[in-house]
């Protein structure tokens, strides 16, 4: 096995353009390019507190001005829903429409990956995104971006119950569905030593 920490870096870059090509060939029917499927993606995972075009922009890399431009097509072909918060009417909300859901559903963006991945074991698969999301994370902050991940797994995530748990930072109670979703104040678990 390899050990040289240059080799995974060239396997992530090469299975990064392979999975473009898959997200380029899902949305050639609709005229998509992989930043709209990346933005649809990334809507359907995203809780309430990282719904915004900001949130949007950070976790894709990408400025505000082509993430508005993402925006505006995905908004014209009835594939996303801005609202205004409830709380603060000066910020705006995204959602996919039933129309988006529908496209994620069928065009299935990630179906060469699961078919790609369906014979590794799952404790290879649990092995690599330990590594993965270890080394993004690293990165995450070395550059000070927003390290985005699962709520379940944030060190401000309270759980309350079998079905409830509470967000430390923001005090509000999050349903057992949106703990699995990805929040852009996503703080990692620190490993406690012994």
């Amino acid at each position: 096995m390899d050990k040289n920490p240059i080799v995974l870096l060239e396997l992530v870059e090469r299975l990064g353009n392979l999975m473009r090509t898959e997200l380029r060939k899902s949305g050639v029917e609709e005229s998509l390019q992989p930043v709209h499927l990346q933005a649809l993606m990334y809507l359907a995972r995203a809780n309430r507190y990282s719904n915004t075009p900001q949130a949007l922009a950070e976790y894709l890399g990408l400025t505000k001005g082509t993430v508005s431009q993402t925006l505006l097509l995905l908004d014209r072909r009835g594939l996303v829903e801005r609202f205004e918060d409830d709380i603060d009417r000066r910020v705006v909300r995204l959602r996919l429409s039933t129309v988006g859901e529908q496209f994620l559903s069928d065009s299935q963006p990630t179906l060469s990956w699961a078919n790609a991945t369906r014979n590794i074991s799952p404790n290879r698969i649990r092995n690599a995104v330990s590594a993965l999301r270890e080394a993004l994370t690293q990165l995450q902050l070395d550059n000070e971006g927003s390290t985005f991940g699962a709520c379940n797994s944030c060190r401000q995530c309270q759980r309350l119950s079998q079905r409830v748990s509470r967000c430390g930072l923001m005090g509000d109670r999050i349903s057992g569905p949106e703990t699995r979703k990805i929040c852009w104040f996503f703080e990692p678990k620190t490993e406690e030593v012994a």
